[in-house]
């Protein structure tokens, strides 16, 4: 992994739906010059949307313009080599452009899925006797976002239909709270998974080997209902492929076993530090 670390690669795309973009980043390969960027991405198990800054040094003005746009979309692939994960997926709320001395930096506010919040107003009229993955299989649809079931999730039968009109994220709330089901959108998908269960079962190794650094620290998280339980705070060299509602397989003279990722924070800057996650993990009994 030391090695490895040396060959830090990121691939930028930003446009608006259906509208011409740009790409910026090490595209052709990680020896390739690049602009300056960092970012800091925050993710958890939660209903609200996760969201995001990064920071651009000297853009173009046509490239400056792109993502001053109305709902620009943004994607950014980082990782090392030729191993590069998909880590953050949203739209643009905020692109402010300031000077600092020579440099012109851009710094935006990222909220994953945000138009589809936002703007999904449905109806859905489903009579007699339904099956709740039914339901949220046509919530997900309208939303135009797709969507993941944890394997141990059970889908209760809505025993005189299924009406609602309104925002379709109360709508899945709704479904949700019926079936004592938790959901978040993570990149762009709807995840759905039994409170305090993984949705992928497989687990990624978390060792000194596979990029595990400093020393595992207890910590008591909160959850949205308010609740509090025990876990531990690991910081790894960035692997996006580990995400909110995995499993990882952990391996360190402080703690061991296999846990749930309940929150992971990334953050990375091409030109100086390392790329690190933060990451909150509940034990699986």
């Amino acid at each position: 992994m030391a090695d490895e670390n040396w060959m830090r690669r990121y691939v930028l795309k930003a446009g608006q739906k259906g509208k011409k973009g740009f790409e910026i980043g090490n595209i052709e390969s990680a020896s390739q010059d690049a602009l300056h960027v960092s970012f800091s991405i925050e993710k958890s198990d939660a209903e609200s949307p996760n969201d995001a800054k990064v920071q651009i040094w000297n853009l173009s003005d046509q490239h400056v313009k792109v993502l001053e746009s109305k709902d620009c979309v943004i994607e950014l692939k980082a990782g090392y080599g030729d191993k590069m994960v998909l880590v953050l997926v949203g739209v643009i709320t905020s692109a402010i452009t300031t000077r600092s001395n020579a440099d012109r930096i851009t710094e935006l506010s990222v909220v994953d899925s945000y138009t589809e919040l936002r703007d999904t107003y449905i109806k859905v009229s489903l009579n007699g006797k339904v099956n709740s993955k039914t339901v949220y299989n046509t919530i997900a649809k309208k939303m135009g976002l797709p969507i993941k079931f944890g394997k141990d999730v059970k889908f209760k039968k809505v025993p005189n239909g299924f009406s609602y009109v309104g925002k379709a994220k109360n709508a899945l709330h709704k479904i949700a709270t019926f079936n004592k089901n938790s959901w978040s959108i993570q990149d762009g998908i709807i995840l759905v998974a039994v409170p305090g269960h993984a949705v992928k079962t497989s687990g990624y190794l978390l060792s000194e080997k596979t990029g595990l650094i400093d020393i595992p620290r207890k910590i008591t998280i909160s959850t949205e209902k308010k609740k509090e339980k025990s876990g531990w705070e690991v910081k790894y060299f960035l692997n996006g492929a580990i995400g909110v509602n995995d499993t990882v397989q952990l391996k360190s003279d402080r703690a061991s076993g296999y846990f749930r990722v309940h929150k992971v924070t990334i953050d990375g800057d091409n030109m100086e530090g390392d790329w690190i996650c933060t990451a909150q993990l509940v034990r699986i009994k």
